[in-house]
């Protein structure tokens, strides 16, 4: 059994990507990892060449700019990425760059790849989620967050990325999926205030017009964390070892309240039974479970 790796990037250093905690948190479990760079407008080739694995491939591309409808441009790149992915490859395991796999996770993952390499009903393995918000002590724990996305997908080339990248199909439709016992931990709004406002002015042009994103410019140069979630809760777990130098160089402290919860009647009945029966009910999802 073969499983390639690969994941898009441009500007790491600017937004504070942590991909290369992403990358190395999937080396154990892959043979090969394609990551396309756009050289962007800091030194994200160093970062990349700084990890020290032959298993890393970097292929270079230019991300249009002008493809911003919907994050379009990512779906782009991303099956740009796909397709340096090895012919012989079973598998291919799509990493974005501010998810990282924890290292208790890899023997479930393997075990799912070798059990469904050859049943052609498969057509990707889905993951849990676990977001991260403010600082590495909180999570988010309502239906805001998406809570299960395709990460591993055959390498059959009839499979794309559409919209933003987060989610596959295959000739329009939703990819056949097994539900896996593994966990991707999404780091993507855990970063100083002034950090993730940053982050929002330079990234957001992905999904907005000109007019709303030179709105954006021009908003607070520091992000509000504690007025833009509706409910969290205290992470107990333990994090991915690849994150231990990064956690350690918090240099922000943001304390959240736990017992703030944000919904109307509605999202209040939906929080209670899923917290009680762990169903998430009148969910949208963007993959087919086989139930056999």
């Amino acid at each position: 059994m073969k499983i390639s790796g690969f994941t898009i990037i441009r500007n790491a250093v600017i937004n504070d990507y942590p991909i290369t905690e992403a990358i190395r948190s999937i080396l154990p479990v892959v043979d090969e990892m394609i990551v396309s760079v756009d050289p962007g407008d800091d030194d994200t080739v160093s970062l990349i060449q700084s990890i020290q694995s032959e298993k890393i491939r970097i292929v270079y591309s230019v991300w249009d700019m002008n493809l911003r409808k919907g994050g379009e441009v990512l779906a782009i790149e991303t099956n740009k990425a796909f397709t340096h992915i090895s012919p012989d490859a079973d598998w291919a395991f799509y990493i974005q760059a501010d998810e990282v796999i924890h290292e208790k996770y890899h023997p479930a993952i393997l075990e799912a790849a070798r059990k469904y390499k050859d049943d052609q009903r498969v057509e990707g393995l889905l993951f849990n989620y676990t977001h991260f918000y403010g600082t590495y002590d909180y999570v988010g724990d309502s239906r805001r967050w998406y809570n299960r996305e395709i990460r591993i997908i055959r390498n059959d080339k009839n499979i794309y990325a559409y919209r933003d990248a987060q989610g596959f199909k295959k000739n329009g439709q939703k990819l056949w999926v097994k539900p896996i016992n593994a966990w991707v931990y999404h780091y993507g709004w855990v970063k100083s205030p002034a950090l993730m406002k940053q982050k929002q002015k330079n990234v957001s042009r992905f999904w907005q017009d000109d007019e709303e994103w030179e709105q954006q410019l021009k908003s607070d140069d520091f992000f509000d964390y504690g007025n833009e979630f509706d409910s969290l809760e205290r992470f107990t777990g333990t994090h991915p070892a690849v994150m231990h130098d990064r956690i350690q160089r918090q240099n922000w402290k943001i304390k959240l309240d736990t017992g703030v919860k944000r919904f109307g009647l509605k999202g209040w009945l939906l929080y209670f039974i899923e917290k009680k029966t762990g169903k998430r009910l009148f969910d949208y999802r963007n993959y087919r479970i086989l139930r056999s």
